[in-house]
Protein backbone atom coordinates (compact mmCIF):
# COMPACT_ATOMS: atom_id res chain seq x y z
CA UNK A 1 0.00 0.00 0.00
CA UNK A 2 1.38 3.65 -0.84
CA UNK A 3 0.45 6.92 1.58
CA UNK A 4 1.42 10.18 1.03
CA UNK A 5 1.65 12.65 3.56
CA UNK A 6 2.25 16.22 2.95
CA UNK A 7 2.85 17.27 5.92
CA UNK A 8 4.56 21.26 6.95
CA UNK A 9 6.70 22.19 9.80
CA UNK A 10 4.67 23.48 12.51
CA UNK A 11 4.94 24.60 15.96
CA UNK A 12 0.99 24.00 16.45
CA UNK A 13 0.18 22.50 20.10
CA UNK A 14 -1.62 19.94 18.41
CA UNK A 15 1.68 18.65 16.97
CA UNK A 16 3.72 19.40 19.97
CA UNK A 17 1.51 16.98 21.56
CA UNK A 18 1.67 14.62 19.06
CA UNK A 19 5.74 14.48 19.54
CA UNK A 20 5.12 14.79 23.61
CA UNK A 21 2.85 11.74 23.58
CA UNK A 22 4.87 9.17 21.31
CA UNK A 23 8.63 9.43 22.21
CA UNK A 24 7.81 6.22 24.33
CA UNK A 25 6.46 4.02 22.20
CA UNK A 26 8.27 4.81 19.42
CA UNK A 27 11.75 3.65 18.24
CA UNK A 28 14.49 5.71 16.83
CA UNK A 29 15.48 4.03 13.15
CA UNK A 30 19.07 5.84 11.52
CA UNK A 31 19.03 5.96 7.73
CA UNK A 32 21.32 7.10 5.48
CA UNK A 33 19.25 9.30 2.43
CA UNK A 34 20.81 9.47 -1.06
CA UNK A 35 20.01 12.03 -3.81
CA UNK A 36 17.78 10.48 -6.58
CA UNK A 37 16.74 13.52 -8.48
CA UNK A 38 16.94 17.44 -8.94
CA UNK A 39 14.80 19.66 -10.90
CA UNK A 40 16.36 23.05 -11.23
CA UNK A 41 14.99 26.70 -11.18
CA UNK A 42 16.45 30.02 -12.02
CA UNK A 43 16.50 30.90 -8.37
CA UNK A 44 16.80 27.51 -6.69
CA UNK A 45 15.99 23.66 -6.97
CA UNK A 46 14.20 20.98 -5.63
CA UNK A 47 15.69 18.22 -4.87
CA UNK A 48 14.21 14.62 -4.34
CA UNK A 49 16.38 12.29 -1.45
CA UNK A 50 15.41 8.56 -1.52
CA UNK A 51 15.60 6.36 2.15
CA UNK A 52 15.59 2.66 1.98
CA UNK A 53 15.05 0.62 5.30
CA UNK A 54 13.74 -2.04 6.93
CA UNK A 55 11.02 -1.13 9.35
CA UNK A 56 9.58 -3.17 12.13
CA UNK A 57 6.36 -3.14 13.09
CA UNK A 58 4.63 -0.33 15.09
CA UNK A 59 5.56 3.10 15.56
CA UNK A 60 8.77 4.36 14.58
CA UNK A 61 10.55 7.71 14.02
CA UNK A 62 13.11 7.48 10.93
CA UNK A 63 16.15 9.59 11.95
CA UNK A 64 18.30 10.99 8.84
CA UNK A 65 21.27 13.42 9.23
CA UNK A 66 22.46 13.49 6.07
CA UNK A 67 20.35 16.91 4.73
CA UNK A 68 21.84 19.80 3.94
CA UNK A 69 21.57 22.93 6.16
CA UNK A 70 19.99 25.06 3.87
CA UNK A 71 16.83 23.00 3.18
CA UNK A 72 13.31 25.07 3.45
CA UNK A 73 11.96 22.98 6.38
CA UNK A 74 8.11 24.06 5.10
CA UNK A 75 8.99 22.30 1.75
CA UNK A 76 9.88 18.99 3.04
CA UNK A 77 7.25 16.26 1.32
CA UNK A 78 7.44 12.77 1.99
CA UNK A 79 5.50 9.85 -0.23
CA UNK A 80 6.26 5.89 0.40
CA UNK A 81 6.31 2.87 -0.73
CA UNK A 82 5.74 -0.74 1.61
CA UNK A 83 4.81 -4.01 1.58
CA UNK A 84 2.47 -2.95 4.46
CA UNK A 85 0.15 -0.90 5.69
CA UNK A 86 2.38 2.18 6.20
CA UNK A 87 1.37 5.14 7.42
CA UNK A 88 3.40 8.88 7.31
CA UNK A 89 3.28 10.83 10.36
CA UNK A 90 4.52 14.32 11.13
CA UNK A 91 7.94 15.54 9.56
CA UNK A 92 10.20 17.54 11.58
CA UNK A 93 13.73 18.91 10.80
CA UNK A 94 16.93 20.67 13.11
CA UNK A 95 19.79 20.95 13.29
CA UNK A 96 21.80 17.84 15.45
CA UNK A 97 22.87 17.87 18.83
CA UNK A 98 26.39 19.21 19.07
CA UNK A 99 28.32 15.45 20.16
CA UNK A 100 31.11 15.66 22.62
CA UNK A 101 33.86 13.10 20.93
CA UNK A 102 33.92 9.82 22.86
CA UNK A 103 37.68 9.28 23.21
CA UNK A 104 37.70 12.38 25.54
CA UNK A 105 39.51 11.08 27.83
CA UNK A 106 42.12 10.12 25.75
CA UNK A 107 42.79 13.46 24.48
CA UNK A 108 42.63 15.07 28.03
CA UNK A 109 45.39 12.55 29.24
CA UNK A 110 47.12 13.38 25.89
CA UNK A 111 46.92 16.94 26.41
CA UNK A 112 47.94 16.83 30.31
CA UNK A 113 51.47 14.76 28.89
CA UNK A 114 52.09 17.32 26.23
CA UNK A 115 52.00 20.19 28.68
CA UNK A 116 54.26 18.32 31.46
CA UNK A 117 56.81 18.20 28.58
CA UNK A 118 56.17 21.86 27.65
CA UNK A 119 57.00 22.47 31.56
CA UNK A 120 60.20 20.20 30.80
CA UNK A 121 61.10 22.43 27.68
CA UNK A 122 60.54 25.93 30.17
CA UNK A 123 62.68 24.16 32.91
CA UNK A 124 65.42 23.87 30.30
CA UNK A 125 65.50 27.13 28.75
CA UNK A 126 65.65 28.61 32.22
CA UNK A 127 69.01 26.59 32.73
CA UNK A 128 70.05 27.11 29.68
CA UNK A 129 69.93 31.32 30.10
CA UNK A 130 71.56 30.96 33.30
CA UNK A 131 74.28 29.32 31.78
CA UNK A 132 74.91 31.91 29.23
CA UNK A 133 74.28 34.97 31.69
CA UNK A 134 77.09 33.06 34.07
CA UNK A 135 79.17 33.32 31.05
CA UNK A 136 79.01 36.47 29.95
CA UNK A 137 79.32 37.55 33.55
CA UNK A 138 83.08 35.54 33.64
CA UNK A 139 84.09 37.12 30.57
CA UNK A 140 83.21 40.90 31.74
CA UNK A 141 85.00 40.62 35.12
CA UNK A 142 87.40 38.09 34.70
CA UNK A 143 90.73 39.55 33.05
CA UNK A 144 92.00 37.16 31.28
CA UNK A 145 95.20 39.22 29.93
CA UNK A 146 96.32 39.13 33.78
CA UNK A 147 97.54 36.64 36.33
CA UNK A 148 96.97 36.16 39.74
CA UNK A 149 100.22 38.58 40.72
CA UNK A 150 99.21 41.16 38.01
CA UNK A 151 101.73 39.42 35.63
CA UNK A 152 100.55 39.16 32.03
CA UNK A 153 99.59 36.14 30.62
CA UNK A 154 100.76 34.73 26.80
CA UNK A 155 98.30 35.58 24.24
CA UNK A 156 97.32 31.43 23.45
CA UNK A 157 96.11 31.36 27.31
CA UNK A 158 94.02 34.86 25.88
CA UNK A 159 92.69 32.72 23.33
CA UNK A 160 91.76 29.71 25.37
CA UNK A 161 89.66 31.63 27.82
CA UNK A 162 87.92 33.21 24.84
CA UNK A 163 86.84 30.10 23.36
CA UNK A 164 85.60 29.00 26.21
CA UNK A 165 83.43 31.86 26.73
CA UNK A 166 81.88 31.73 23.10
CA UNK A 167 81.66 27.56 23.47
CA UNK A 168 79.78 28.56 26.38
CA UNK A 169 77.37 31.17 25.01
CA UNK A 170 76.71 28.60 21.85
CA UNK A 171 75.86 26.07 23.29
CA UNK A 172 73.09 27.95 25.70
CA UNK A 173 71.63 29.49 22.47
CA UNK A 174 71.35 26.37 20.69
CA UNK A 175 69.76 24.68 23.96
CA UNK A 176 67.06 27.74 23.82
CA UNK A 177 66.25 27.19 20.07
CA UNK A 178 65.84 23.71 20.37
CA UNK A 179 63.34 23.91 23.28
CA UNK A 180 61.33 26.87 21.95
CA UNK A 181 61.05 25.23 18.36
CA UNK A 182 59.65 22.14 20.82
CA UNK A 183 57.20 23.74 22.72
CA UNK A 184 55.83 25.57 19.42
CA UNK A 185 55.16 21.93 18.00
CA UNK A 186 53.67 20.84 21.32
CA UNK A 187 51.12 24.35 21.27
CA UNK A 188 49.87 23.79 17.68
CA UNK A 189 49.14 19.48 18.69
CA UNK A 190 47.79 21.09 22.05
CA UNK A 191 45.38 23.61 20.17
CA UNK A 192 44.52 20.63 17.62
CA UNK A 193 43.54 18.27 20.50
CA UNK A 194 41.90 21.48 21.87
CA UNK A 195 39.68 21.33 18.57
CA UNK A 196 38.81 17.92 18.90
CA UNK A 197 37.93 17.94 21.97
CA UNK A 198 35.28 20.77 21.36
CA UNK A 199 31.71 19.16 20.54
CA UNK A 200 31.34 19.53 16.64
CA UNK A 201 28.72 22.23 15.23
CA UNK A 202 26.27 20.46 12.89
CA UNK A 203 27.06 20.53 9.14
CA UNK A 204 23.85 18.52 8.48
CA UNK A 205 20.21 18.63 8.77
CA UNK A 206 18.35 16.18 10.81
CA UNK A 207 15.01 15.13 9.42
CA UNK A 208 12.72 12.86 11.50
CA UNK A 209 9.74 11.18 9.92
CA UNK A 210 6.95 9.79 12.39
CA UNK A 211 6.51 6.01 10.40
CA UNK A 212 3.53 3.54 11.85
CA UNK A 213 3.44 -0.03 10.31
CA UNK A 214 1.19 -2.72 10.90
CA UNK A 215 4.08 -5.15 9.84
CA UNK A 216 7.35 -5.49 9.41
CA UNK A 217 7.97 -4.59 5.80
CA UNK A 218 11.32 -3.21 3.65
CA UNK A 219 10.17 0.38 2.85
CA UNK A 220 10.97 3.28 0.23
CA UNK A 221 10.44 6.66 1.36
CA UNK A 222 11.16 9.68 -1.37
CA UNK A 223 11.70 13.08 0.54
CA UNK A 224 11.44 16.08 -1.60
CA UNK A 225 12.37 19.58 -0.73
CA UNK A 226 13.58 22.84 -1.99
CA UNK A 227 16.76 24.97 -1.66
CA UNK A 228 18.30 27.76 -2.44
CA UNK A 229 22.18 28.55 -3.92
CA UNK A 230 21.42 26.97 -6.97
CA UNK A 231 20.16 28.56 -10.79
CA UNK A 232 20.24 27.67 -14.52
CA UNK A 233 19.90 29.80 -17.26
CA UNK A 234 20.00 29.35 -20.79
CA UNK A 235 22.90 29.55 -23.18
CA UNK A 236 22.26 29.00 -27.04
CA UNK A 237 24.65 28.28 -30.38
CA UNK A 238 23.29 29.73 -33.22
CA UNK A 239 25.40 28.04 -36.21
CA UNK A 240 24.30 30.10 -39.52
CA UNK A 241 25.27 28.24 -43.13
CA UNK A 242 25.07 31.55 -45.44
CA UNK A 243 24.05 28.78 -48.03
CA UNK A 244 25.61 28.29 -51.56
CA UNK A 245 23.53 28.39 -55.11
CA UNK A 246 23.17 24.12 -54.50
CA UNK A 247 21.51 24.68 -51.04
CA UNK A 248 19.50 27.74 -49.42
CA UNK A 249 20.68 28.83 -45.86
CA UNK A 250 20.40 26.91 -42.44
CA UNK A 251 20.82 27.54 -38.66
CA UNK A 252 21.54 24.76 -36.30
CA UNK A 253 20.09 26.14 -33.14
CA UNK A 254 21.02 24.77 -29.52
CA UNK A 255 20.13 25.08 -26.27
CA UNK A 256 21.65 24.91 -23.22
CA UNK A 257 21.02 25.06 -19.64
CA UNK A 258 23.98 26.40 -17.43
CA UNK A 259 23.65 24.99 -14.19
CA UNK A 260 25.03 26.37 -10.47
CA UNK A 261 24.65 25.24 -7.33
CA UNK A 262 26.01 25.88 -3.95
CA UNK A 263 23.75 23.61 -1.52
CA UNK A 264 26.24 21.98 0.39
CA UNK A 265 25.25 18.90 -1.41
CA UNK A 266 26.62 16.85 -3.62
CA UNK A 267 24.23 15.73 -6.65
CA UNK A 268 25.82 12.47 -7.58
CA UNK A 269 24.32 10.53 -10.21
CA UNK A 270 20.85 12.28 -10.04
CA UNK A 271 17.78 12.53 -12.63
CA UNK A 272 18.17 16.00 -13.67
CA UNK A 273 15.88 18.23 -15.13
CA UNK A 274 15.63 22.33 -15.46
CA UNK A 275 12.80 24.43 -15.07
CA UNK A 276 11.29 28.01 -15.80
CA UNK A 277 8.82 30.85 -16.26
CA UNK A 278 9.18 33.45 -19.05
CA UNK A 279 11.20 36.13 -17.75
CA UNK A 280 12.53 39.62 -18.79
CA UNK A 281 13.34 39.99 -22.62
CA UNK A 282 16.36 40.37 -24.66
CA UNK A 283 17.40 41.38 -27.76
CA UNK A 284 20.20 42.59 -30.43
CA UNK A 285 22.16 46.07 -30.46
CA UNK A 286 22.52 48.53 -31.82
CA UNK A 287 18.65 49.47 -30.97
CA UNK A 288 17.03 52.72 -31.65
CA UNK A 289 14.75 54.93 -29.45
CA UNK A 290 12.42 57.39 -30.47
CA UNK A 291 14.22 61.05 -30.93
CA UNK A 292 12.22 63.87 -28.57
CA UNK A 293 12.10 67.50 -29.27
CA UNK A 294 11.20 69.31 -26.28
CA UNK A 295 12.32 72.55 -24.43
CA UNK A 296 15.74 72.47 -22.13
CA UNK A 297 15.32 71.30 -18.43
CA UNK A 298 17.61 73.20 -16.01
CA UNK A 299 20.65 72.14 -14.36
CA UNK A 300 21.06 69.19 -16.98
CA UNK A 301 24.38 67.19 -16.07
CA UNK A 302 25.89 67.71 -19.55
CA UNK A 303 25.18 69.06 -22.87
CA UNK A 304 22.64 67.11 -25.10
CA UNK A 305 24.07 66.53 -27.38
CA UNK A 306 27.01 64.83 -25.51
CA UNK A 307 24.29 63.01 -23.68
CA UNK A 308 23.06 61.83 -26.92
CA UNK A 309 26.32 60.30 -28.33
CA UNK A 310 27.04 58.96 -25.20
CA UNK A 311 24.05 56.73 -25.25
CA UNK A 312 24.66 56.09 -28.52
CA UNK A 313 27.92 54.95 -28.11
CA UNK A 314 26.96 52.49 -24.92
CA UNK A 315 24.36 51.30 -27.13
CA UNK A 316 26.96 50.00 -30.00
CA UNK A 317 29.58 48.76 -27.66
CA UNK A 318 29.63 44.87 -27.35
CA UNK A 319 29.58 43.71 -23.69
CA UNK A 320 33.24 41.84 -22.79
CA UNK A 321 32.75 38.06 -23.30
CA UNK A 322 33.99 35.94 -19.88
CA UNK A 323 36.67 33.08 -20.65
CA UNK A 324 34.52 30.51 -19.21
CA UNK A 325 31.77 31.49 -22.06
CA UNK A 326 34.05 31.69 -24.58
CA UNK A 327 35.39 28.17 -24.37
CA UNK A 328 32.07 26.71 -23.86
CA UNK A 329 31.10 28.21 -27.15
CA UNK A 330 34.00 26.75 -29.12
CA UNK A 331 33.15 23.35 -27.60
CA UNK A 332 31.62 21.24 -30.81
CA UNK A 333 30.91 17.60 -29.56
CA UNK A 334 27.78 14.83 -29.45
CA UNK A 335 25.69 15.98 -26.43
CA UNK A 336 23.05 13.95 -25.04
CA UNK A 337 19.99 16.12 -25.17
CA UNK A 338 16.84 16.35 -23.19
CA UNK A 339 12.95 15.86 -23.14
CA UNK A 340 10.75 18.97 -23.19
CA UNK A 341 7.51 18.46 -20.91
CA UNK A 342 5.84 22.03 -22.04
CA UNK A 343 2.80 23.03 -19.69
CA UNK A 344 0.60 26.13 -20.40
CA UNK A 345 2.90 28.53 -18.16
CA UNK A 346 6.33 26.64 -18.21
CA UNK A 347 8.45 24.44 -19.78
CA UNK A 348 10.83 21.26 -18.24
CA UNK A 349 13.84 20.30 -19.98
CA UNK A 350 14.55 16.48 -18.86
CA UNK A 351 17.94 15.72 -19.30
CA UNK A 352 18.62 12.10 -20.28
CA UNK A 353 20.59 9.96 -18.42
CA UNK A 354 22.06 10.57 -14.97
CA UNK A 355 23.97 13.37 -14.25
CA UNK A 356 26.30 14.98 -11.36
CA UNK A 357 26.34 18.42 -10.18
CA UNK A 358 29.18 18.93 -7.67
CA UNK A 359 28.43 21.61 -4.97
CA UNK A 360 30.91 24.82 -5.43
CA UNK A 361 32.39 23.42 -8.64
CA UNK A 362 31.61 26.53 -11.19
CA UNK A 363 29.21 26.26 -14.02
CA UNK A 364 27.78 23.32 -15.78
CA UNK A 365 26.84 22.99 -19.52
CA UNK A 366 23.77 20.81 -20.87
CA UNK A 367 22.59 20.66 -24.06
CA UNK A 368 18.60 20.89 -24.20
CA UNK A 369 17.83 20.45 -27.85
CA UNK A 370 18.87 20.95 -31.14
CA UNK A 371 16.71 22.58 -34.51
CA UNK A 372 17.57 22.86 -37.80
CA UNK A 373 15.58 26.25 -39.27
CA UNK A 374 15.80 27.95 -42.53
CA UNK A 375 16.15 31.63 -42.10
CA UNK A 376 15.64 34.64 -44.23
CA UNK A 377 18.85 36.49 -44.71
CA UNK A 378 18.81 40.31 -44.28
CA UNK A 379 21.49 43.32 -44.21
CA UNK A 380 20.11 45.76 -41.17
CA UNK A 381 21.97 48.79 -40.50
CA UNK A 382 21.26 51.76 -38.24
CA UNK A 383 24.46 54.47 -39.97
CA UNK A 384 22.99 57.38 -37.87
CA UNK A 385 24.75 55.48 -35.08
CA UNK A 386 27.01 52.92 -36.88
CA UNK A 387 27.25 52.58 -40.30
CA UNK A 388 28.38 49.12 -40.24
CA UNK A 389 26.24 46.49 -42.50
CA UNK A 390 24.99 43.81 -39.96
CA UNK A 391 23.81 40.38 -41.17
CA UNK A 392 20.57 38.99 -39.60
CA UNK A 393 18.89 35.73 -39.81
CA UNK A 394 15.24 36.30 -38.63
CA UNK A 395 12.39 32.76 -38.27
CA UNK A 396 9.49 31.92 -36.75
CA UNK A 397 9.75 29.83 -33.42
CA UNK A 398 8.03 26.77 -33.87
CA UNK A 399 9.01 25.08 -30.96
CA UNK A 400 6.31 24.31 -28.29
CA UNK A 401 8.50 25.08 -25.57
CA UNK A 402 9.50 28.81 -25.40
CA UNK A 403 12.44 30.07 -26.28
CA UNK A 404 14.26 31.94 -22.86
CA UNK A 405 16.15 35.38 -23.02
CA UNK A 406 19.57 34.51 -22.39
CA UNK A 407 23.64 34.61 -24.13
CA UNK A 408 23.92 33.63 -27.79
CA UNK A 409 27.46 32.38 -29.08
CA UNK A 410 27.32 33.62 -33.24
CA UNK A 411 29.03 31.18 -35.83
CA UNK A 412 28.91 32.37 -39.36
CA UNK A 413 29.97 29.53 -41.77
CA UNK A 414 31.95 27.92 -38.89
CA UNK A 415 33.42 30.90 -37.99
CA UNK A 416 33.04 32.34 -34.47
CA UNK A 417 31.74 36.01 -34.82
CA UNK A 418 30.93 37.19 -31.49
CA UNK A 419 28.17 36.72 -29.09
CA UNK A 420 24.42 38.30 -28.90
CA UNK A 421 21.64 38.00 -26.27
CA UNK A 422 18.20 35.96 -27.13
CA UNK A 423 15.21 37.24 -26.77
CA UNK A 424 12.08 35.90 -25.18
CA UNK A 425 9.76 34.37 -27.75
CA UNK A 426 6.90 31.76 -27.86
CA UNK A 427 5.57 29.95 -30.77
CA UNK A 428 4.77 31.26 -33.67
CA UNK A 429 7.11 34.35 -32.79
CA UNK A 430 9.59 35.50 -35.02
CA UNK A 431 13.13 35.98 -33.87
CA UNK A 432 15.93 37.67 -35.03
CA UNK A 433 19.50 37.20 -34.83
CA UNK A 434 22.42 39.03 -35.16
CA UNK A 435 25.73 37.79 -37.58
CA UNK A 436 27.82 39.95 -37.51
CA UNK A 437 29.53 42.63 -40.05
CA UNK A 438 28.74 42.07 -43.79
CA UNK A 439 31.84 43.78 -45.15
CA UNK A 440 30.63 42.98 -49.10
CA UNK A 441 27.95 45.73 -48.10
CA UNK A 442 29.30 49.31 -47.74
CA UNK A 443 26.86 51.96 -45.84
CA UNK A 444 27.67 55.75 -45.75
CA UNK A 445 25.66 58.31 -44.57
CA UNK A 446 26.36 62.33 -45.22
CA UNK A 447 24.93 65.30 -43.80
CA UNK A 448 23.55 67.34 -47.36
CA UNK A 449 22.13 70.43 -45.99
CA UNK A 450 21.60 71.70 -42.14
CA UNK A 451 20.22 75.26 -41.78
CA UNK A 452 19.43 76.81 -39.11
CA UNK A 453 17.74 80.09 -38.98
CA UNK A 454 14.64 82.17 -38.50
CA UNK A 455 11.13 81.99 -40.30
CA UNK A 456 8.63 85.01 -40.99
CA UNK A 457 7.73 87.27 -43.87
CA UNK A 458 8.52 90.30 -42.39
CA UNK A 459 8.97 90.32 -38.27
CA UNK A 460 10.48 86.96 -37.16
CA UNK A 461 8.01 84.68 -35.67
CA UNK A 462 9.60 81.56 -35.46
CA UNK A 463 13.23 79.45 -35.17
CA UNK A 464 13.63 76.88 -37.66
CA UNK A 465 16.16 73.92 -37.50
CA UNK A 466 16.25 72.22 -41.59
CA UNK A 467 18.46 69.44 -42.48
CA UNK A 468 18.86 66.55 -45.28
CA UNK A 469 21.04 63.73 -45.28
CA UNK A 470 21.96 61.07 -47.97
CA UNK A 471 22.71 57.65 -47.09
CA UNK A 472 23.97 55.45 -50.19
CA UNK A 473 23.99 51.52 -49.47
CA UNK A 474 26.86 49.38 -52.08
CA UNK A 475 26.38 45.42 -52.39
CA UNK A 476 28.96 43.94 -53.39
CA UNK A 477 27.86 40.68 -53.33
CA UNK A 478 27.32 38.30 -56.62
CA UNK A 479 24.04 37.64 -55.86
CA UNK A 480 20.76 39.60 -54.62
CA UNK A 481 19.88 40.58 -51.02
CA UNK A 482 17.89 42.19 -48.76
CA UNK A 483 18.37 45.38 -47.24
CA UNK A 484 16.92 47.42 -44.60
CA UNK A 485 18.04 50.49 -43.84
CA UNK A 486 17.21 52.49 -40.13
CA UNK A 487 16.77 56.31 -39.49
CA UNK A 488 15.21 58.32 -37.25
CA UNK A 489 12.68 62.07 -37.51
CA UNK A 490 12.42 64.13 -34.54
CA UNK A 491 9.23 63.63 -32.52
CA UNK A 492 7.66 66.65 -31.11
CA UNK A 493 5.60 65.98 -28.06
CA UNK A 494 4.64 70.08 -27.79
CA UNK A 495 2.07 71.70 -30.05
CA UNK A 496 4.61 74.56 -30.32
CA UNK A 497 7.24 72.35 -32.30
CA UNK A 498 6.32 71.17 -35.14
CA UNK A 499 8.47 68.44 -36.72
CA UNK A 500 8.11 67.54 -40.50
CA UNK A 501 9.61 65.22 -43.34
CA UNK A 502 10.15 66.91 -46.86
CA UNK A 503 8.61 65.84 -49.81
CA UNK A 504 12.95 65.52 -50.83
CA UNK A 505 13.01 62.44 -48.67
CA UNK A 506 12.65 58.79 -49.98
CA UNK A 507 9.21 57.61 -48.77
CA UNK A 508 10.09 55.05 -46.41
CA UNK A 509 8.85 51.56 -46.14
CA UNK A 510 7.83 51.54 -42.55
CA UNK A 511 7.12 54.50 -39.99
CA UNK A 512 6.98 54.40 -36.51
CA UNK A 513 9.39 50.99 -37.01
CA UNK A 514 8.48 48.32 -34.10
CA UNK A 515 5.79 50.88 -32.59
CA UNK A 516 8.79 53.31 -31.97
CA UNK A 517 7.74 56.81 -32.71
CA UNK A 518 10.16 58.49 -35.22
CA UNK A 519 11.86 55.05 -36.29
CA UNK A 520 11.75 55.09 -40.18
CA UNK A 521 12.50 51.82 -42.12
CA UNK A 522 13.34 51.95 -45.77
CA UNK A 523 13.53 48.12 -46.92
CA UNK A 524 14.66 46.79 -50.47
CA UNK A 525 16.46 44.21 -51.91
CA UNK A 526 19.67 45.40 -53.39
CA UNK A 527 20.66 43.26 -56.94
CA UNK A 528 24.69 42.38 -57.24
CA UNK A 529 26.59 45.35 -57.70
CA UNK A 530 23.67 47.49 -57.25
CA UNK A 531 24.30 51.34 -55.48
CA UNK A 532 21.24 52.62 -54.07
CA UNK A 533 20.58 56.10 -52.64
CA UNK A 534 18.04 57.42 -49.43
CA UNK A 535 17.31 60.18 -49.26
CA UNK A 536 15.75 61.85 -45.94
CA UNK A 537 15.28 65.96 -45.25
CA UNK A 538 13.34 67.22 -42.33
CA UNK A 539 12.30 70.79 -40.69
CA UNK A 540 11.66 71.82 -37.35
CA UNK A 541 9.95 74.83 -36.05
CA UNK A 542 9.85 76.49 -32.59
CA UNK A 543 9.21 80.01 -30.72
CA UNK A 544 11.44 82.59 -31.38
CA UNK A 545 11.98 83.41 -27.62
CA UNK A 546 12.75 79.77 -26.47
CA UNK A 547 15.08 76.80 -26.99
CA UNK A 548 15.24 73.17 -28.17
CA UNK A 549 17.33 69.86 -27.70
CA UNK A 550 17.20 66.65 -28.95
CA UNK A 551 17.15 63.77 -26.50
CA UNK A 552 16.64 59.66 -27.00
CA UNK A 553 13.87 58.88 -25.63
CA UNK A 554 13.83 56.66 -22.05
Amino acid sequence: MRLIANCLVTTSLALVTALVASPLQAADLDAASQVDAVTVYPDGASVTRVITLDLPAGDNTLVAKDFPMGLDPSSLRVEGNAGASLTIGAIDARPPRSVAPVNLPDIDKRIEALKDQREDLQGAIVSAEARRKFAERFAEVSPVGLGEKGEARPVSEWRSAFSAVGDEVAAADNAIRDAKRKQREIDREIARLDADRAAKPPSKLEVRIELASTAATKATLRVTYAVRNARWTPLYDARLDTGAKDRKPAIELVRRAEITQSTGEDWSNVALAVSTVRVARGGNAPDLNSLIVQYPRPHLPMAAGRAFDSVQQRAAAPAPMSSELAESMAKRADEREAVAEVGAFQATFKISGRVSVVANEGAKSLRISTATISPDLAIRAVPVIDPTAFLEASFVQTDDAPLLPGLVAIYRDGIFVGRSRMASAAKDETVRLGFGADDKVKIERTVVKRNEGSAGLIVTTSKTDERAFKTTVRNGHDFPIKVAIQDQLPVSESEEIVVEMLPSSTQPTTTNFRDKRGVLEWAFEAKPGDVRDINFAWRMRWPKDKGVVMVPAG
